[in-house]
């Protein structure tokens, strides 16, 4: 199967920053899209920021000018750089891959456990 791990969540002020990782594993014969969307309790999984195989990028409005994603094809990784923290942007932030397992399989999406990210004086 595949595996998605990410690193890098923790307590930062307001103005702050911090920088998620996500690294892919198992049987992965090719990946579409990565991204990161993120929870609070009782509210929906949004989007936060997703990157194409190529390197096109979208982001949150909420996000964008404070945001930044990339990605590393040959290590699999995707990262989340993200600067000017507010604490509205405290939630679980999970990786997302879209991950073909063979040649001939269909590309599904895959899930990491999550890291909380908490923005707080």
């Amino acid at each position: 199967q595949v595996q998605l791990v990410e690193s890098g969540g923790g307590l930062v002020q307001p103005g702050g920053s911090l920088r998620l990782s996500c690294a892919a594993s198992g049987s992965i014969f090719s990946i579409n899209a990565m991204g990161w969307y993120r929870q609070n309790p009782g509210k929906q999984r949004e989007l936060v920021a997703v990157i194409s195989k190529g390197g096109s990028t979208d982001f949150a409005d909420s996000v964008k000018g404070r945001f930044t994603i990339s990605r590393d094809n040959a290590k699999n990784t995707v990262s989340l750089q993200m600067d000017s923290l507010k604490p509205e942007d405290t939630a679980v932030y999970y990786c997302n891959a879209a991950v073909k397992t063979s040649l001939v399989a269909t590309f599904r999406a895959f899930w990491g456990q999550g890291t909380q990210v908490t923005v707080s004086s």
